[in-house]
């Protein structure tokens, strides 16, 4: 699990001008309606101050905040937006005001944008000594301190992009929901406006979310890195409170140390008991209790072919020029795509004893790559610029680029077998057997995939499947769900995402075949003879 070390010792936190301890103070004068102790006072608990502390605290010798960057990673119903919205205020009205602030907080949609606004409107209206001074704008979602020209406005990614803002704070609310094209420009218009003036900051404040290709988790993955100390910035402040894949998912202690408020009563921790035990049998439940709960960062598909933790274990370097040098056997896997789809090669050498390692060529359409990505929550631009994806002119994938890669393949590596399924290859494999290349047919249905699912399946978990950490082969493995028939027969399926999975179904081919293969290569030798297996 992951917590801030410095969350249970306010001795680590440095406060030499007081701005920490003046942020706090000021935060316990304020009123908050749901709070039923007498006066109403907002619960400000221990770990939500040694943050506020640990924001506003250090400073440089010249005075100005050390911290610009803020990554508050937290659990469902640890009152983040309380604390989002307190800190809104800080820099509106309170102590760390300046006269024509802007903080901006945006969201996903205007639904999730309104939570904070009514959150900070709330505080506002139920203060006079707020009220008095600010006026809540509920029909454009503002909070103005007409005195000194100072204003929030909360925005959602789904509307008017905030280009031409100059915002001095800005607070990015579930960035996790952020989808697409519309969050990608949400986020480049805030974000690069902080640079506009001195002292601003940004802080994102967010549960965990699912797959590893989106905005958020190349946020959180470098926030991450910060807080275990493999990457030196002062700058950004990591609050990542985050149950692990190694975690017992069923220990109190685990739901404790990832969720800071249990300490104080909320979340309800009979509820959480509740939705345990619902998670024992139902995946479902288990992943929804994984991710919103416990905070673990889980895979795109609801219902994983393989872990990626676990396939992310293969990311050794795959050296093609090594393979080519030793003419190892190697198989091909072909899954052509419709149009618009991603089409792709893949090939497989033996790798060891009982092991594989693979590398994949991918194609796509040049025309409206950027949008073909979106779509889908990735960047096949920069797939693109780093090698990862091969575009081809046009709105279609150029099926001759494609042959023209396979002959390539077959001229540099021992080719055994070039597989096709032949829905759409049958006029590609023609054109490859009248050259006398190697093609044969793979269907894919259950009687071929499903031990091709099994044996990929078996080396992945042991260890035994070498991918060199292939960007887009890893996004594809990720989106792969299990179609499961009658007979227990397994598949793989895309879901309701539509996400790719082109590139795992091309490797699994490569895998089955070389699998098939390695037997007859071994069969075939002089030296092989059967009675060794009869002693």
């Amino acid at each position: 699990m992951m917590v801030p070390s410095w969350i249970d010792n306010p001795e680590e936190i440095e406060d030499p001008l007081g701005r920490g301890e003046k942020a706090v103070q000021w935060l316990r004068r304020l009123k908050h309606p749901k709070n039923p102790a007498p006066g109403h006072p907002f619960q400000l608990d221990p770990w939500q101050e040694q943050i506020i502390r640990r924001i506003y605290g250090p400073r440089h010798e010249d005075g100005s905040r050390i911290v610009r960057r803020v990554t508050l990673l937290l659990p469902r119903g640890n009152r983040k937006t309380s604390l989002a919205a307190a800190i809104t205020l800080l820099h509106l009205i309170g102590p760390e005001r300046a006269p024509g602030n802007l903080i901006v907080s945006a969201a996903s949609a205007r639904e999730q944008a309104m939570e904070l606004f009514n959150e900070a409107a709330m505080l506002v209206e139920f203060d006079k000594r707020l009220s008095r001074h600010l006026s809540v704008r509920e029909y454009v979602s503002k909070i103005a301190f007409n005195a000194e020209r100072s204003r929030y406005i909360a925005v959602a990614s789904d509307g008017k992009v905030q280009h031409g803002k100059t915002p001095n704070v800005v607070i990015a609310d579930e960035l996790h929901a952020w989808q697409g094209a519309a969050g990608q420009r949400q986020w480049e218009a805030l974000d690069s406006a902080l640079v506009k003036v001195p002292g601003t900051m940004m802080i994102v404040a967010t549960t965990a979310g699912r797959g590893q290709e989106g905005l958020a988790w190349k946020t959180v993955e470098y926030a991450i890195k910060v807080q275990k100390g493999e990457i030196d910035d002062p700058a950004t402040l990591p609050v990542i409170f985050m149950a692990e894949p190694e975690d017992d998912w069923t220990d109190e202690a685990l739901w404790r140390a990832v969720n800071p408020g249990l300490a104080h009563g909320y979340p309800d921790i009979a509820g959480f008991r509740d939705k345990a035990r619902k998670a024992e049998f139902s995946p479902f439940e288990r992943d929804s209790f994984l991710q919103y709960n416990l905070n673990r960062w889980l895979d795109q598909s609801t219902s994983p072919f393989v872990e990626m933790h676990v396939y992310d274990r293969g990311a050794h370097p795959v050296d093609l020029d090594e393979l080519e040098m030793v003419q190892a056997p190697c198989w091909l896997g072909v899954d052509l795509s419709k149009n618009e789809d991603l089409t792709v090669v893949s090939a497989c050498w033996p790798d060891g004893d009982d092991g594989y390692q693979v590398w994949a060529w991918f194609f796509c359409p040049e025309e409206n790559l950027r949008d073909r990505g979106d779509r889908h929550g990735v960047n096949y631009v920069d797939w693109a610029e780093r090698g990862f994806i091969i575009p081809t002119p046009g709105n279609t994938v150029d099926l001759r680029a494609v042959e023209s890669q396979i002959r390539e393949l077959c001229a540099s590596f021992n080719v055994k077998e070039i597989a096709f399924d032949p829905t759409y290859g049958r006029h590609m494999m023609g054109n490859l057997d009248d050259d006398g290349l190697p093609v044969v047919e793979f269907r894919q249905g259950w009687v071929s995939m499903a031990p091709a699912v099994k044996e990929l399946e078996r080396a992945i978990i042991g260890g035994r499947f070498r991918h060199g950490g292939h960007p887009v082969l890893r996004w594809n493995f990720e989106n792969v769900q299990l179609h499961i028939d009658q007979a227990g027969n397994r598949s793989f399926h895309k879901g309701k995402s539509g996400n790719k999975i082109d590139g795992a179904v091309a490797t699994a081919m490569a895998v089955a075949r070389c699998a098939a293969g390695e037997v007859q290569f071994i069969t075939d030798q002089p030296w092989f003879d059967d009675d060794m297996f009869l002693t």
